[in-house]
């Protein structure tokens, strides 16, 4: 995530640079160290809320630690036995009710507060990407193929120090805090089945709001962001296969060829953007795949395109779907084709509530400080799964920034790279955010 007018934060001093210009991305040239942040915390008269920053300070250590843990045996998809195992030990001996998924490596903890009232779920995911890890860190992935390129890892590592600050604090807590830890965002989807088996109505009462972080590197470190309405794309995918007839590559007029159809239904799926969807709702369609022949001299009997749409309202997601196929049908009867067109579904809108999203900023600026809370100007075109929990109950998806020591965040490695480095330091600031919307939905 890039924004404008970053607020600058200074780098932890703890972390020091040994080797390599600043630009090097083959490797990783960090000591990672000490632990200890050097941000001040920010000042606030609320007692509810007081004394969190401190409280996060003194759990980094083992924040880091299961952090690290987690990072090292990466899993993917929705079955993840060895992060489950760790999640359950790092939870032993809290008083929380614990539950597991029985179709998927979900848990679900609950913290009963000291007086009845609603509850508010808190989620944290807890999956990997499948990509080889080139970051250099001593803690670096062990499994091939396997990497927390997205900062899962710090998810779960934050919501379990917040159920640690919360469970010393459930005096303060009329109702319950639900700890959502979900496998597969990143795919096939987890929050789904996580409904499905009644996360929302784990507690004695149902659920009223919930509130996730996605840490990015892509932010100045210990800054929180959010914004009402819509936070995140949907994301579905789609697949055209374009059918003509096969020939010699020297007498195109005795066959039907599929490869001009297709590439005319590019060109006219970028205009039916441009024409179609209202620049105020927008929307971006991907060709990601294009597949066609076997050798230069024969025109091949089919043609097969492959890509992503992306919307920020659920009615220009129905648009584009229904405008997708007008466009590769009439194309394909100009060029004299067949064609088939599939969309497949997938995370709709993450849209946070209205209210709810200024509300994180503000709660940010109280407890961490005017310099680590940001009001986003524009949602991002990326996907989350949390948008199905959003479609529930109201609540809010924020981002954390954790640019690495010494780096801009526009030269960061991003999300989803294989070189991607957080600061560990903007996790205390994760922590205090889920513990403080805890406090401060069940006072």
């Amino acid at each position: 995530m890039r924004t404008a007018n970053r607020p600058k934060v200074a780098p932890p001093v703890t972390r020091r640079r040994v080797t390599g210009p600043a630009n090097d991305r083959d490797r990783c040239h960090y000591r990672w160290m000490a632990t200890i942040s050097p941000h001040p915390p920010g000042k606030t008269s609320d007692p509810i809320l007081a004394g969190l920053v401190q409280g996060a300070r003194v759990l980094q250590p083992r924040t880091v630690a299961v952090r690290r843990a987690v990072h090292r045996h990466p899993e993917l998809g929705l079955t993840l036995p060895a992060t489950q195992a760790a999640v359950l030990r790092a939870l032993d001996g809290l008083p929380l009710r614990i539950r597991t998924g029985t179709g998927l490596s979900s848990i679900v903890a609950v913290l009963d507060g000291a007086r009845p009232g609603p509850s508010v779920l808190l989620r944290g995911d807890m999956d990997a990407l499948p990509l080889t890890e080139r970051t250099g860190l001593p803690f670096a992935s062990q499994i091939a193929g396997a990497m927390h390129a997205c900062g899962h890892d710090t998810h779960v590592a934050m919501l379990i120090s917040a159920a640690r600050l919360l469970c010393d604090r459930r005096d303060a807590l009329a109702g319950h805090v639900v700890f959502m830890f979900q496998p597969g965002e990143e795919g096939p989807g987890g929050a789904r089945p996580m409904l499905d088996e009644g996360v929302l109505t784990a507690a004695e009462t149902p659920v009223r709001s919930a509130f996730a972080l996605h840490i990015t590197s892509s932010n100045a470190s210990g800054v929180v962001s959010c914004r009402p309405g819509p936070m995140m794309a949907s994301s579905d995918t789609f697949a055209v296969r374009v059918t003509g007839r096969g020939g010699h590559g020297g007498m195109p007029h005795d066959a039907v060829d599929p490869v001009p159809a297709a590439a005319a239904m590019i060109g006219a799926l970028q205009t039916m953007i441009a024409r179609r969807v209202s620049v105020v709702e927008p929307a971006v369609l991907t060709v990601g795949k294009l597949v066609a022949g076997t050798t230069t001299n024969i025109i091949p009997g089919h043609a097969v395109l492959e890509g992503t749409i992306r919307a920020l309202a659920e009615s220009t997601r129905a648009l584009v779907h229904t405008e997708l196929r007008r466009v590769c049908e009439h194309t394909a009867a100009a060029y004299g084709c067949q064609v088939d067109v599939t969309v497949k579904a997938g995370y709709p809108v993450t849209r946070n509530d209205d209210k709810i999203g200024p509300h994180v900023v503000d709660l940010a600026k109280q407890v961490l400080g005017g310099r680590h809370a940001e009001t986003m100007a524009h949602p991002l075109m990326g996907a989350e799964d949390f948008a199905y929990v959003l479609g529930e109950v109201p609540g809010a998806l924020a981002f954390l920034g954790a640019s690495p020591p010494g780096v801009d965040p526009v030269d960061a490695a991003p999300n989803h790279s294989d070189q991607v480095v957080f600061d560990e330091s903007a996790m205390e600031y994760g922590v205090v955010m889920y513990a403080a919307y805890a406090l401060d939905a069940l006072r």
